[in-house]
């Protein structure tokens, strides 16, 4: 978990990244809490979404918004974090130019900003969403949602109700192609205090699913891809074969 220290909009950024050593390993960024009420890359819960991909072969980065511990700039609202977000992913996709596939994370505040990169960003293939502020944030942006992905809250969260989040992911559901998961942690507050192995758990199945699958339309795609090769191969061979200024086929039709 080396610390690391990128270019940002907004001067440097502060960071920490596991590298997985697999050339394609699958990438995951992770977005903390909001930065005025204490969020930071170091928060529990993005720790804990932090080693529960990099326990799942991913190459991961975290890192602090601006203004946040080491990281340059000031609070920007909403427009700086995301171009923060975005020189991350940048960075990320620069280290690991061959990941299989790519997902965004975030916590809170770090939900709102994920999403929007996730629909400027076509390459993100999934997305984890811990206590979305959907009473809090406008997510209407989201029309269509682009990737499949898992939102989750705790029963006892009294920032954000059960039954707002899952409006939210109810109306995402709509899209087409487009499934969203929403899964409830019994007991857990906003802050999942005491209660991050269970995140962990429903975190961690979640993907395990979703990368199982991944996996195999992966390898679909890589079949299909060494027939189409084989298919040229052949082609070439035939064409090398062919005797210099050999006739080409009658159609038939000749006069």
């Amino acid at each position: 978990m080396p610390e690391l220290i990128m270019n940002g909009p907004a001067g440097r950024i502060e960071a920490r990244y596991h590298h997985d050593p697999k050339s394609d390993s699958p990438i995951a960024l992770i977005l903390h809490p909001h930065p005025q009420f204490g969020g930071t890359m170091n928060n529990q819960v993005v720790y804990s979404l932090y080693y529960t991909f990099a326990e799942r072969g991913f190459s991961v980065l975290r890192f602090n918004f601006r203004g946040v511990g080491r990281s340059q700039g000031f609070w920007d609202g909403g427009p700086g974090e995301l171009a923060d977000a975005a020189s991350a992913l940048d960075w990320l996709q620069i280290v690991k130019p061959d990941a299989k596939y790519c997902w965004i994370a975030g916590v809170s505040f770090g939900t709102w900003i994920a999403m929007q990169l996730l629909m400027r960003r076509p390459e993100i293939d999934g997305f984890i969403c811990v206590a979305p502020p959907s009473n809090l944030y406008d997510f209407s942006f989201l029309a269509p949602c682009p990737s499949s992905g898992l939102m989750v809250n705790g029963d006892k969260d009294r920032v954000v109700p059960t039954a707002s989040v899952a409006e939210l992911s109810t109306k995402l559901k709509t899209q087409r192609g487009i499934k969203i998961d929403h899964e409830v942690v019994p007991g857990a507050n906003h802050f999942f205090e005491n209660k991050t192995d269970e995140l962990q758990t429903v975190v961690g199945s979640y993907l395990d699913r979703r990368l199982a699958q991944a996996e195999e339309e992966y390898e679909t795609k890589k079949a299909r891809e060494r027939e189409r090769e084989a298919e040229r191969q052949r082609e070439r061979e035939r064409e090398k074969n062919e005797p210099p200024g050999a006739p080409a086929a009658s159609d038939g039709n000749d006069d």
